[in-house]
């Protein structure tokens, strides 16, 4: 039975030549990215490899077990995705070395997430066993909420790894101006104005004194959240008005067909 499952699982990787051209590219580099790792003695990098080499599996499972077919663009998208996001962006510092890179990417998933949750309706509402019957406009705004929970949820994980596990997943930014009542001596919730910041001071338990020279004042996580979820609020909002398009011309839109998910026609064919 595992036999046949792996079978019906090669000839659906093998029906999108263009998706699994660009598979075995993405696997080619990330193997190497694990050997290096291996011999520089860097088994974090491995793990992240090794991840990497199953998340570029999911999309093909998930399209077989959902008895859904993912399109090329959408599937090429997402293989892109997983790289950009573990390879690049962890094991090559992406996310620290080129700029708005975590926002790129914060954007896609926001588009990607929306996909997924409009998929998920969109099967229900075909699906004759099941009375859900939705229109157009209610699917988009299903995809985009489903999209913007899943931002929100990320967010929630960024911050207990932040808090829990001293990681830094909630990137710092510097800024100029603070605006708060915090400093307030009178306790009259009077909100004070801090302008023009030019730099911090850390002082150590024992009086030691750093100037950190960054030219501001670190503001710890906050905007970095606040921009994440502005970014991923577009990107589902783009695939959202592409799935309300989808759904009104009934699949005729050649741009959507692009990037929206199908039932298959024949699983007994698979």
């Amino acid at each position: 039975m595992r036999k046949d499952y792996l079978r019906k699982l090669k000839k659906y990787l093998y029906r999108n030549k263009s998706s699994l051209a660009v598979y075995f590219v993405l696997r080619g580099l990330v193997l190497l990215s694990l050997v290096r790792a291996y011999f520089r003695e860097d088994y974090q990098s491995v793990f992240w490899c090794v991840l990497t080499l199953v998340l570029l599996l999911l999309p093909s499972i998930l399209s077989h077990k959902l008895d859904i077919h993912l399109p090329s663009a959408l599937e090429v998208v997402i293989l892109l995705f997983i790289f950009a996001a573990e390879i690049l962006g962890e094991l090559n510092s992406f996310y620290v070395r080129v700029p708005n890179w975590d926002t790129m990417l914060h954007t896609i998933n926001g588009f990607l997430c929306a996909a997924v949750g409009f998929a998920l309706v969109d099967l229900l509402n075909r699906d004759e066993r099941f009375s859900l019957q939705l229109s157009p406009k209610y699917l988009a705004l299903t995809a985009f909420c489903f999209s913007m929970t899943v931002g929100v949820l990320w967010e929630f994980f960024e911050y207990f790894a932040d808090l829990l596990l001293g990681m830094d997943m909630q990137k710092d930014t510097v800024i100029h101006a603070i605006h708060t009542v915090a400093l307030d001596r009178s306790l009259t919730n009077t909100v004070i104005h801090v302008e023009d910041i030019q730099d911090v001071i850390l002082v150590s338990s024992d009086g030691t004194q750093q100037m950190l020279g960054i030219g501001g004042y670190l503001d710890v996580g906050n905007h970095d959240t606040m921009k994440d979820l502005l970014v991923n609020l577009i990107g589902a909002v783009v695939f959202s008005v592409i799935g309300y398009i989808a759904a009104a011309k009934k699949g005729k839109s050649r741009i959507a067909v692009k990037f929206i998910p199908q039932v298959k026609p024949s699983d007994k064919q698979m």
